[in-house]
């Protein structure tokens, strides 16, 4: 006897759909919080390098004053100074915003690969159920068997019991 088609075979492609879907969707997450990693990663290392240029000026100064120099060198040299520190201030601002874009990045990487683990469990879910359907199914068919094994077995041994008694009947008429 044939194994009847499994009745959620079509929600079990659905699920499966679904599931390559979710993996998609954490890989796309997954490469955009790259993205936004190299792009935070650069920002830093602008800001470190502004940061260490204000040093080499600040000290620069500091060894003109030493030295003695004019007031017009040294009111240059502030203003630059302030130029840069400025600079510093908007590339570490820069620096904190691409941070929160890195922190929702890896917040929706979360949300992607718990999404896809859900949609695991579903899928796993559904194939054990398929595989004890099938034990039941084939439990029930091997039953049913028996049963028309029974059903032929005892009609078997009718036919055969009413034949052995018409033989007798005919032996019987015969003898008288």
């Amino acid at each position: 006897m044939k194994l009847p088609k499994y009745p959620l075979e079509q929600l079990i492609l659905i699920k499966e759909k679904r599931l390559e879907e979710a993996e998609k969707k954490l890989k796309e997450k997954k490469q955009v919080l790259e993205k936004e990693l190299i792009k935070l990663k650069k920002l830093e290392d602008e800001a470190q390098m502004t940061h260490d240029h204000l040093q080499e000026k600040i000290n620069q100064l500091e060894a003109e004053l030493d030295q003695g120099t004019y007031s017009h060198k040294i009111d240059i040299a502030n203003k630059y100074i302030k130029v840069v520190e400025d600079q510093l201030k908007q590339k570490k601002k820069k620096v904190l915003e691409q941070d929160k874009v890195v922190k929702a990045a890896t917040h929706q990487v979360e949300l992607a690969r718990q999404e896809r683990i859900q949609k695991e469990q579903d899928v796993e879910k559904l194939r054990i159920h398929k595989g004890e359907w099938k034990k039941d199914v084939l439990k029930e068919m091997n039953y049913q068997e028996a049963l028309e094994g029974d059903e032929v077995g005892s009609t078997k041994h009718s036919s055969l019991k009413r034949e052995k008694e018409a033989r007798e009947e005919r032996k019987r008429k015969k003898k008288q």
